[in-house]
């Protein structure tokens, strides 16, 4: 029994000691998660120290001084219009008629007066000369009626004394009255159809005349509209086969400029107020001008207001139908009064953070500082700012919302 009793107290495990053969399974892999993990944070920790955050890239935008911009009157208004010519006529004959002949190309000046084109006037010399006859007959039966008249005038003066002397009957010397009497009445008939067969003529000529086709003013020719040979009517009679004009005209010295204000904005247009033109054509060169008038009506599908506009420069660069671009301009200040006060800044590098109006500066080591700022009037797409930046800085231009004080920039087209 007692061997018995030993034999199973060896065989009994003993759970205080120590496991034999090292560390478990489980903690081995524990050591090894916890090594992976180590390692990759050092290797992060290195790159970031090494490489740095990558500077974003932005664009940009100077500061302006108020007394700079527009040479003392600042922009409260920017339109798109067109180039119009309030002088400008497609010119056509008065009758309708064949092209003999056209004189005119594009492109070339005319003055008034100058024949354009004429038309074939035979049926208008046919009727012509037909009066011309008809002028000729009625005088020459004038003439012969004054002869007649003049006969028998002095034949009723001759009987008269010959009455008193009762040599000739009273009825004789009533008859050459009477013959007198009657070529009178003749020869003012003859006179009166002679004076319409003259104004019949005189029509004629008109007819004549109108196959002639004239420059109405002085102007430049823009379009050629006929061909010698073709068919012209003012009314557009025979349908496609019928030309309504000889050529266009436009009196280059009645340019002006047409652009659509949308209505929330004419307020701030007045007339005579200055401006600045410039042609899309030619986009360096601003051209003076002023306000003409303001149309008082507006356009319910696009919700705009037209405005005229004079053009205080004459060029032969400026021909119609070309696009412009218009900014209403504040008047200048007079001589004396005080300079506008702060600088000017493209509305895009104002944004707002924390409920305050801030821009971002660029500085010498390409990092942004941000600036807190004091916005003035709204000038068309830009800003008046009063504090927070001067002349000569350079902002950024819609600064994205993770862009930060401090922030390493690349600006745009800088990059290699």
């Amino acid at each position: 029994m007692n061997a018995s009793a030993e034999l199973l107290k060896e065989l009994r495990i003993d759970r205080s000691a120590p496991p034999p053969g090292g560390p478990s399974p489980s903690r081995r892999w524990l050591w090894i998660v916890i090594g992976l993990v180590l390692a990759l944070l050092l290797v992060l920790g290195v790159g970031a120290l090494l490489g740095g955050k990558k500077p974003m890239t932005v664009q940009t935008a100077p500061v302006v001084a108020m007394s700079q911009a527009g040479a003392g009157s600042n922009s409260v208004l920017d339109a798109s219009g067109y180039v119009v010519a309030r002088r400008m006529a497609t010119v056509s004959a008065k009758i309708t008629g064949k092209v003999r002949e056209v004189m005119i190309e594009e492109g070339m000046r005319v003055e008034e007066g100058q024949v354009m084109a004429t038309l074939d006037p035979i049926d208008a010399n046919a009727q012509r000369s037909l009066n011309a006859a008809q002028l000729d007959a009625a005088r020459s039966q004038t003439d012969g009626l004054q002869a007649q008249l003049r006969q028998a005038e002095a034949e009723a003066g001759r009987l008269q004394s010959l009455v008193g002397q009762q040599l000739v009957s009273r009825s004789q010397y009533d008859q050459a009255v009477a013959a007198r009497d009657s070529l009178r009445a003749q020869l003012q008939t003859a006179r009166h159809n002679a004076k319409v067969a003259l104004d019949a003529l005189a029509i004629a000529d008109l007819g004549v005349d109108n196959n002639v086709v004239r420059a109405p003013f002085s102007g430049v020719v823009t379009a050629k509209a006929a061909q010698p040979g073709e068919i012209v009517s003012p009314l557009s009679a025979g349908g496609g086969f019928t030309r309504t004009g000889i050529g266009t005209i436009v009196d280059m010295d009645s340019l002006e400029v047409e652009v659509e204000v949308g209505e929330a904005f004419i307020g701030r247009v007045q007339p005579k107020m200055p401006v600045e033109i410039v042609l899309n054509a030619y986009p360096d060169w601003k051209i003076p001008g002023h306000v003409i008038a303001i149309i008082p009506t507006a356009d319910r599908g696009k919700a705009t207001v037209k405005v005229r506009v004079a053009l205080e420069a004459k060029d032969p660069r400026i021909v119609p139908e070309m696009g412009v671009r218009v900014s209403f301009l504040e008047k200048a200040a007079a001589a004396g009064t005080e300079a506008p006060k702060g600088v000017r800044v493209p509305a895009a590098a104002i944004v707002e953070r924390d409920g305050k109006p801030i821009a971002f500066v660029v500085q010498a080591d390409d990092k942004v500082k941000q600036q807190s700022l004091q916005v003035g009037q709204v000038l068309a797409k830009d800003k008046q700012v009063l504090s927070g930046l001067s002349a000569g800085q350079t902002v950024v231009l819609s600064p994205a919302v993770e862009l930060k004080d401090g922030d390493k920039v690349t600006l745009e087209g800088a990059e290699k």
